[in-house]
């Protein structure tokens, strides 16, 4: 894990050290007061944030084998973890929503996380946070919420929390394994990739009986089917290959024209070509249903389409419907758009929210029709709206909840689905300025699709080698880095070099910065020997053109002793940072970052020399002014914790390293991502601990 070491202009930080691997184990905690408030908040009785119970017909065998699997033990502490995979549109939610509506009784508390990225996972659990213990959580930042929400989960037994739509099955590693109090149940049209200790359900489609019901009971919310209509519907059923969502979509839309038969709607249907999506039959299916109902809304109120189209550009789920609203003006049109969407399927609106399931929006980011010069449909009212929301209003400098905290997920949807080459893109500001106040958080990583839609606009507008789009590529590339994608990280960075020798100079400070970057890169990639070399030029060429007591001198000095302590050269790495600490306390002050960044990473190679006598203090010195000058989740304030943690496991003091060590895992997850090579270490460093406190005699 290394800290920050980037800056607008070119300016660098002192890059913190990496964390240690534990051979024994160690552990961290959030601060005392926060575990003890975890250990003692109970759940309300009942505690839930389900959506409404859903119809779910035809479902009996696969509701028993969740449950006969979520009983069974399988000789370990972890009870096995059903996934159910299968394809968009198949029921895969509604399986899960109807088993966690049939057993809510014998669970002390169901929590739906929508997991379809780590980022939206955190939201969920920061969520728990708010409903469990208001009072603190209304003050907290995200990452503290969700940290506390993990913790309280590790202290109470018997929940249940359902991972929906899963992307990538290793987003959930950071709590199937921490988390062994209660049940997980996952969603995924992911049907491989899942670790042996989690049990998979491939679900299909309904059988022709409970297909046509379902048809039914949405078509027909005021009436009896006939015969003849029940035949109708399992010849439509049949056609529409059985797939739950094609069969609501298609009811939602009968009941709204009960002039229309379903019969005639089959008819209508048959003639659509599948040009909505490419992919799979079952999603070209749906889409062709989506395509009718669309014809159907834009007859009826077109407004209702274009709100649709805007929303396709946007995260899919908890939409604000105040972002879609313009201030000082009669909303009562988009209010009227919302509810008809709703009778149609089209949406999941509530007083204060909108969803759109992730297919619909894939469809309809396919077929946004765009003109010579203009974006695609709905791109521009969606970009106008955050526009509006957000343009006028700086970044909180605090760890307030503000309305950027609150709109960053659509934010940075609306940067992820950027169509290639546009031309004009209303919210590109919104993207560096985002992608700034991400990292002043500590949220690099995160920052990335904002990074790469901010770039490529810098890129149409200011040309490729333009000293903004060179800056613009190097911050993509520093979030890469911090994401732990070293692939991408890497060679971005050596085109940034090149691009800045030529445009800049090869002595420019932007040059060297990118060049020091690259050389911690490598360091981070066990490249040493590609590494010093580098960190060795690039210090010889700031003593020469800034002097030997600039701030960048010591940062890059502060590199190449950190180089030196990756490759295992202690001998040269101790004395370097005793330089460089005494330099920085006496030009930039005691407590400053820098200063605090090399005092660790002395701390660390006193650690890695054996002299836990100086080690210790030392952390322990860091890790409180850290806390109190760069904030308690800052990445450094957590290396030099996770470090501190490592040194307490080395020194034998296992319950406080544990202890430790499950803060800062908690945490890591929420600043670098539950992927990232340093959270990976944290994660691995305390299953150490436990299992050498678990050998620990007495």
């Amino acid at each position: 894990m290394t800290g920050p070491h980037h800056e607008a202009s070119g300016r660098r930080a002192i890059a913190a050290g990496t964390i240690g691997v534990a051979n024994t184990g160690d552990v961290i905690g959030l601060p005392a007061e926060v575990l003890t408030a975890a250990r003692d908040v109970p759940a309300p009785p009942g505690l839930t944030n389900l959506p409404p119970f859903p119809l779910c017909l035809g479902r009996t065998d696969a509701l028993a084998w969740l449950r006969d699997t979520l009983s069974q033990d399988n000789g370990t502490a972890i009870t096995q973890i059903p996934a159910v995979h299968g394809l968009g549109g198949i029921g895969k939610t509604t399986l899960a929503l109807a088993y966690a509506h049939h057993h809510r009784r014998t669970y002390s508390l169901i929590w739906w996380i929508n997991a379809d990225s780590p980022t939206r996972i955190e939201q969920s659990l920061a969520g728990l946070a708010l409903r469990l213990f208001p009072a603190w959580a209304g003050r907290a930042a995200q990452d503290e919420r969700t940290a506390w929400a993990t913790t309280w989960l590790q202290w109470h037994p018997g929940w249940l929390l359902i991972f929906d739509n899963v992307e990538d099955p290793t987003d959930l590693s950071p709590y199937l394994g921490a988390l062994d109090g209660g049940h997980h149940l996952i969603t995924s049209r992911r049907a491989t990739g899942w670790s042996r200790t989690i049990r998979t359900l491939p679900l299909g489609a309904l059988g022709p009986d409970e297909a046509a019901e379902l048809l039914c009971s949405y078509a027909f919310t005021d009436g009896t089917p006939t015969a003849r209509e029940r035949q109708d519907a399992r010849t439509l059923a049949a056609e529409l290959g059985h797939l739950p969502l094609a069969l609501e979509q298609a009811g939602a839309y009968l009941a709204q024209n009960p002039a229309v038969t379903i019969d005639t709607y089959r008819k209508r249907l048959s003639g659509k070509l599948d040009k909505a999506a490419d992919g799979i039959d079952a999603e070209r299916t749906i889409a062709r249903i989506w395509t009718q109902t669309l014809q159907a809304l834009t007859d009826r109120n077109p407004d209702a389409v274009q709100v649709l189209y805007a929303l396709a550009w946007l995260a899919p789920d908890h939409i604000p419907i105040s972002l879609l609203e313009t201030p000082g003006t009669d909303n009562d049109d988009l209010h009227e758009a919302l509810g008809l969407l709703g009778a149609y399927s089209m949406a999941t609106v509530t007083r204060r929210t909108v969803s759109v399931h992730r297919l619909l929006q894939a469809v309809l980011r396919s077929t946004a029709q765009a003109g010579p010069d203009g974006p695609p449909t709905g791109r521009q009212a969606a970009e106008e709206a955050l526009v509006r929301a957000l343009g006028p209003l700086d970044p909180p400098t605090t760890d307030a909840v503000t309305p950027w905290d609150a709109l960053m997920p659509q934010l940075i949807a609306l940067a992820a689905t950027r169509p290639p080459g546009q031309r004009d893109d209303r919210a590109a500001g919104l993207y560096h300025t985002a992608a700034e106040h991400l990292c002043g958080q500590g949220h690099d990583a995160r920052s990335v699709p904002l990074r790469e839609a901010g770039l490529a606009q810098d890129e149409r507008t200011l040309g490729d080698t333009h000293p903004d789009t060179l800056a613009g590529r190097r911050r993509l590339a520093l979030g890469y880095q911090a994401a732990g994608d070293l692939e991408r990280a890497i060679p971005l960075y050596e085109t940034v070099i090149a691009q800045c020798a030529q445009v800049l100079g090869d002595t420019h400070p932007d040059t060297l910065a990118s060049r020091d970057n690259l050389a911690g890169a490598y360091r981070e990639a066990g490249a040493f020997d590609r590494a010093l070399p580098l960190y060795e030029a690039a210090l010889a060429q700031y003593e020469q053109h800034l002097g030997n007591a600039h701030r960048d001198t010591l940062i890059s000095r502060n590199n190449l002793a950190l180089g030196y302590q990756a490759a295992g050269d202690l001998e040269r790495a101790i004395p370097l940072y005793e330089t460089v600490i005494a330099q920085c306390a006496q030009v930039l002050g005691d407590t400053h970052p820098d200063t605090l960044g090399s005092r660790g990473n002395l701390a660390s190679a006193y650690q890695a020399a054996g002299d836990l006598e100086r080690a210790v203090p030392l952390f322990e010195t860091v890790v409180a002014q850290c806390a109190q000058v760069l904030g308690d989740t800052h990445p450094s304030t957590l290396c030099h914790r996770h470090n501190l943690a490592y040194t307490y496991g080395s020194a034998g003091d296992l319950d406080r390293a544990i202890a430790l060590y499950e803060t800062v895992l908690a945490q890591c997850e929420q600043v670098l991502g539950s992927t990232h090579p340093g959270t990976a270490i944290s994660r691995g460093n305390l299953a150490a601990a436990r299992r050498a406190a678990g050998n620990t005699p007495g």
